[in-house]
C-alpha cells in the first residue's frame, strides 16, 4: 500500500504531536527508517535503486485508525503533525546496507517496538524502484519504509496515544526522537 502524507504533516524533532479527541480516539504509532532521495528517479532497477537515495532518517509515522475514509489513508495518515523527522539526515555512503538497522519505539519509557530494518517486509531498494514505476521520485522526496510489529492497533487489548503521553523512536546510527503528545 503506498500513500502521501502532506508537507503540513512532517514537523522537527520535539514539536508536539497534536491529538485531536473530535477527530480521533485511535492514535497510534509507527517507528520508521526514512530513504531520502537525492537523484531524480523514473523507471529504475532495483538493482540500481540505492543509487538514488542521498541519505536516511528516522520518521515516527502517525495514524488516527478510525479516520480511514473508504479505504482512503491519507486522512489518518496525514493529519498536521503526523509525520516528526529527524534528528538529522545521515547520507547513504553512512550507511552501506540499510538492512542492517536496528529500530524501537517507547511510549512513556515502555518499549513498543523493538527489530531490525533486516526483517522489512519491502526493502529500501524494492521501494525505490517499485513506486519509481508510475511517479517520478524527485530529489527530497521522501520515502518511509513500513513499521515492525508492536503497533497500538496490533496490541490485545488494543493501545492508544492520549495527551500527556510521550513517544521516543530510535533508529541505530542515525538518532533518536522524542515527543510529546497535546490536545489539539
Amino acid at each position: 500500500m503506498i500513500f502521501s502524507k502532506p508537507p503540513t504533516s512532517v514537523i522537527a524533532p520535539g514539536e508536539p504531536i497534536r491529538h485531536n479527541a473530535e477527530i480521533t480516539q485511535q492514535l497510534d504509532w509507527e517507528v520508521e527508517l526514512a530513504a531520502i532521495i537525492g537523484t531524480k528517479a523514473k523507471g529504475v532497477a532495483r538493482e540500481d535503486a540505492l543509487a538514488y537515495v542521498f541519505g536516511y532518517t528516522v520518521c515516527i509515522d502517525m495514524s488516527a485508525r478510525d479516520c480511514r475514509r473508504a479505504g482512503q489513508w491519507i486522512y489518518s495518515k496525514g493529519q498536521d503533525t503526523f509525520a516528526p523527522m529527524g534528528p538529522c539526515i545521515v547520507t547513504a555512503d553512512e550507511i552501506p546496507d540499510p538492512q542492517t538497522l536496528d529500530l524501537s519505539l517507547t511510549v512513556n519509557g515502555v518499549t513498543k517496538q523493538s527489530s531490525n530494518t533486516a526483517f522489512m517486509l519491502f526493502k529500501v531498494d524494492e521501494l525505490v524502484a517499485d513506486i519509481s514505476q508510475g511517479i517520478t521520485l524527485e530529489p527530497g522526496d521522501i520515502i518511509a519504509t513500513g513499521t515492525p510489529a508492536g503497533v497500538g492497533a496490533g496490541m490485545d487489548p488494543q493501545e492508544w496515544l492520549w495527551p500527556g503521553d510521550t513517544i521516543v523512536a530510535t533508529v541505530a546510527g542515525i538518532g533518536t526522537l522524542t515527543h510529546p503528545i497535546v490536545k489539539a
